[in-house]
This record gives C-alpha cells, structure tokens and sequence, in this order.
C-alpha cells in the first residue's frame, strides 16, 4: 500500500536546515501554536484556505503538482517525494547535504515520515528531522535508526511560561531530549531568540544550562527572529499576535552567541 501524507511545501538548495545543501519537505500539522510561527499555514493537520494556494510563493516543486484549488497543503505520496529529491543527489554528494523533514511538525505524521525516511536511507541520503519534540516516544522509536541528525526546538526551560506561549506544557519535550541525547545520536539544539519573549538573560541562561545536561548535542543554533510571517498572516486571514516586532541586531544576536559559548557550546547564528 502506498503511504502518503500531507504536506505543504518542498524546498530544494535549502542550506539553513542542517549541513550542506538539502532538500527540505514540510509536513503538516502541528500540536503547538508558537505567537511568534513563521510557518501558519503548517499548523493545521488539514489543507486550508490562502491566498496563494498550495505552499508558499517559493515553492519548488513542478507545475504539475501544485493544487489549484486555493489550498495551502496537499496530500502526495513518499515516491512522488523521492522523485524530486532524487533530482539533488549530485547535490548532497558533493556538499555533504541531504534531506531534512520539517513543518509543522513531522510527528504529526509519523508513519508518512518513517517511510520517507526510509527510503531516503535506502538510497544512501543524509537525514535530518526538524521537531519540536512534542509527540509520544514510541513515535520517536521507529525513527532512531533513520535519522542521522535531529535538529530539536527548544524555547523555554520554565514550563509555565512555554504554556504560555506555544499553548502546551514543555515536559514531554525536555523528556523526550533527555531520552534521544542517551541515544547516541547526533543533536542540534535550535532556539528560536523572540526579543522579549525567549530573549529573555534568565530563559537564555536556564536553556544553556540545561543543554549542557545533555550527551550528545553537537551544536546550538540561534534563529533569528522572522518577522516576514506576518504577510503570510494575512493570506491565510489569521491576526498576527507579534505585530510590529522586530529581530535583534546583529550585535545583540553576537552577545547571546557569545553567552552561549561561555558555557563552551558551538553555536552559530542560523541553521
């Protein structure tokens, strides 16, 4: 039986999404609602209205897959997947790339991505799962001998205020990182740095100190906030609640990289 999923884009040459140059696909659905998510339209587990249909204006995927209809998302198959990234392999060989699952939240889906992965293991590609880490660990199982990296979101360390601001507690994500650094596989910290919310010395301090708890992270990445969501916003007509913020200067973004490496982390700016 062919598994399909839903998803609602595909990015080829994405190089922010873990080493070299990779192909990136974005599941749908997600069980966390970020003030501050630069990606909406993957937040519902079904297709929705836009203005601009299927996936974003950059989408790459060729005409003859894009839904018409004025939906943002479409259900597609793991070989039709494996078709477009099958286009790149010349790419991940020669920059050391891959293909990295996104969202959303891929666990959202997690047999679709268990086969896509799969497949991409049978073809001898690089993995990388982007999540928030918001899903049962047997979800995380299946997926331990499929995925050469985990790039693993965390925002806050202070269960209320991550209630507060994803709408869902962060204790079975502290968990589950926990149970994946005991794992051996290779894991990259990403923080979203929202001035005034995750930017806080007190958040940044506790998230450092906590990372340092762990096995086997390799690396923290800081993201930059993206306030270029907003226009997305309003093609999906949702109010966009952090109207108005800005990102960090660069040389604010330099001293929370600077107090990260303190604690002697690796950390970089971007993915």
């Amino acid at each position: 039986m062919m598994t399909t999923g839903l998803i609602f884009d595909i990015k080829r040459y994405t190089i922010h999404d873990g080493p070299g140059i990779r192909t990136t696909v974005f599941c749908k659905g997600c069980p966390l609602r970020c003030l501050w998510c630069h990606n909406p339209e993957g937040q519902p587990a079904d297709a929705e209205k836009s203005a601009w249909g299927y996936g974003s204006p950059q989408v790459c995927l060729p005409h003859s897959t894009m839904n018409l209809s004025g939906l943002s998302g479409r259900e597609i198959s793991v070989d039709e997947i494996i078709k477009e990234i099958e286009k790149d392999l010349l790419f991940y060989d020669q920059s050391g790339g891959g293909v990295t699952i996104s969202g959303g939240e891929p666990l959202s889906q997690p047999e679709f991505v268990a086969d896509l992965l799969y497949q991409c293991k049978q073809k001898g590609i690089h993995t990388a799962l982007d999540t928030c880490g918001y899903a049962p660990w047997e979800d995380f199982v299946p997926l331990l001998n499929l995925v050469d990296l985990f790039l693993y979101d965390l925002k806050f360390i202070d269960d209320a205020l991550h209630q507060k601001y994803t709408m869902v507690s962060n204790r079975l994500i502290l968990e589950n990182l926990i149970k994946l650094s005991k794992t051996g596989i290779q894991i990259f910290i990403r923080i979203p740095v929202i001035p005034e919310i995750t930017a806080t010395p007190e958040n940044l301090t506790q998230l450092a100190e906590f990372i340092l708890t762990l096995d086997t992270v390799k690396q923290v990445s800081l993201l930059t906030y993206n306030f270029m969501a907003e226009e997305k916003y309003k093609k999906l007509d949702k109010s966009y609640p952090l109207q108005g913020l800005r990102p960090l200067s660069g040389q604010r973004m330099n001293g929370i990289k600077k107090h990260f490496e303190k604690y002697g982390l690796a950390v970089n700016i971007g993915g």
